[in-house]
């Protein structure tokens, strides 16, 4: 084995992040999310991987639909220029077996099946850079030997949210310790968390690991053959715009995979088989997920108060505030959690706040789009916010950026009407082809094809109102779509 071999992180991202509404939706899950500091969790991870040695290559597992939303945040870092990015696009999520055996293989398939591949997921944050860094190295010392390695977190209390990993031998070696893994441990009950903490030979499971391509796969060979087998075919078909690092998996043959974690498939087995280190990372670490792990990256006032935005509290105590584009008034309130957005508002009792997803699955069973979509939704071409909806109509703001164009699409069920307020808009509709600038406008009949183009260098920005009696985002046939998305059913 290569001790210089290289390192290649593979960001895992996806899930709801249903603890974390009405910030964290399914369109816009919590790696998306913006911390106190404006940075998304996902920027943060992929920063953080970027700076480690070696590190030239970043592969993301991530759902289609978050690719451009996930290409615009890594260009947002300011990349060098040597960096390259691949997206392995899932049509639906699978769970982290799938998505590392893929990953797996499509680094062997470029000939990296001897670098080191650094498992992340893109919605836990760590600060201590140096200290990270440390530990990878130490993992990537031991992945070049052929074990599977994970990283573990020394418990600073009893957490029942958390898997565990028990720790028997140490193994020798400069850096960070480590240790072979006796086995993991499902969450558990408060008791058995004290436990734990006492007997000290327990860590928490991060759900970060290292190992070489070659050896997980063998890993999967000897432990889950089958779903192995069923992931071949998927790596073997990867298709899209290579260009551009977009790598598309084929949704029938995806349905043919089993849903299953890492843990579950390969690492449990191979720690009981004597075949798993873990190293005891020193670094901060947190899974940012609950409000709760957010309220405690903001500052407290004497009171225990913490938050974000516009505040006014009087005569409040231990409540955080995620403020909007609102005063957010508190009088005579305790142990609360208050989220404001501009479509939806949070007020949550501390002790209850691992039941916010419990309005999650309320909302999505009255066919609620809070669940799912801000009011601000982000799309390829830029963004739409609606600012008033009714019986009959619909009002947005469209902002289309320089050089970007929706889809050549048509709509059964509504007209529209765009007036321009910034920009120029370059109108297709039905066989025309015209522009229209600030203060004009033009109306698009029902069931005509029609697109929207912005050919300025500056932002687009225009009104659209729809009239009809079904106003749907799924009302839509596309005939034609740089971006490579669904024809003809999909959203704009």
């Amino acid at each position: 084995m290569n001790a210089s071999s290289p390192l290649l992180p593979v960001i895992l991202s996806g899930g709801a992040g249903t603890r974390l509404w009405p910030l964290s939706r399914e369109a816009a899950p919590k790696p998306f999310m913006p911390l106190p500091d404006g940075e998304t969790l996902l920027a943060k991870t992929a920063r953080r991987a970027l700076a480690l040695r070696g590190a030239t290559h970043l592969v993301t597992v991530t759902n289609r639909d978050y690719f451009f939303h996930t290409r615009d945040v890594y260009a947002g870092l300011d990349p060098k220029p040597e960096i390259r990015f691949d997206y392995l696009l899932e049509p639906f999520g699978r769970n982290t077996a799938p998505a590392v055996a893929v990953a797996a293989l499509f680094a062997v398939s470029r000939g990296e099946g001897e670098s080191v591949m650094l498992v992340l997921a893109a919605d836990h944050l760590i600060r201590d850079q140096d200290a990270f860094a440390a530990a990878v190295e130490r993992a990537a010392a031991l992945a070049r030997t052929g074990v599977l390695v994970t990283f573990g977190i020394a418990p600073t209390h009893p957490e029942t949210g958390f898997g565990y990993i028990e720790c028997s031998t140490p193994i020798a070696g400069e850096g960070p310790a480590a240790f072979r893994a006796r086995r993991f441990v499902e969450k558990p009950a408060l008791a058995v968390a004290r436990d734990y903490v006492t007997a000290g030979n327990f860590v928490w499971n991060s759900g970060m690991f290292a190992f070489t391509p070659a050896a997980i796969l063998r890993a999967f060979e000897r432990h889950a053959p089958a779903l192995l087998a069923a992931c071949r075919p998927v790596a073997d078909a990867l298709g899209g715009n290579v260009a551009s690092g977009m790598r598309e998996i084929d949704a029938a043959q995806f349905a043919a995979v089993a849903d299953i974690s890492i843990d579950y498939a390969v690492m449990e087995p191979a720690a009981a088989a004597g075949d798993v280190a873990v190293v005891r990372g020193a670094f901060d670490w947190s899974d940012v997920g609950s409000w709760q792990a957010v309220a405690d990256l903001t500052e407290a006032d004497g009171a225990g108060n913490r938050g974000r935005g516009e505040r006014v509290v009087i005569d409040t105590s231990n409540t955080y505030v995620h403020g909007g584009d609102r005063v957010v008034a508190t009088v005579g309130v305790d142990n609360l959690v208050i989220v404001d957005t501009p479509d939806a508002v949070l007020v949550a009792h501390r002790d209850s706040l691992q039941r916010v997803k419990e309005v999650v699955g309320e909302l999505k069973a009255r066919g609620h789009d809070a669940y799912k979509l801000h009011k601000t939704v982000s799309r390829p071409w830029g963004t739409y916010t609606v600012l008033e909806e009714g019986p009959g109509f619909k009002i947005k703001r469209i902002e289309v950026r320089p050089g970007a164009a929706l889809s050549l699409q048509m709509h059964h069920r509504r007209s529209e009407h765009w007036v321009v307020v910034q920009g120029t808009a370059r109108v297709t509709r039905g066989e025309d082809v015209f522009d229209i600038g600030a203060n004009e406008s033009t109306y698009i009949p029902v069931e005509t094809r029609h697109r929207l183009e912005n050919p300025g260098t500056g932002m687009l920005a225009m009104i659209e109102v729809q009239c009809g009696a079904y106003l749907g985002e799924d009302d839509i046939v596309r005939f034609e779509d740089r971006y490579g998305r669904s024809v003809p059913a999909a959203t704009a």
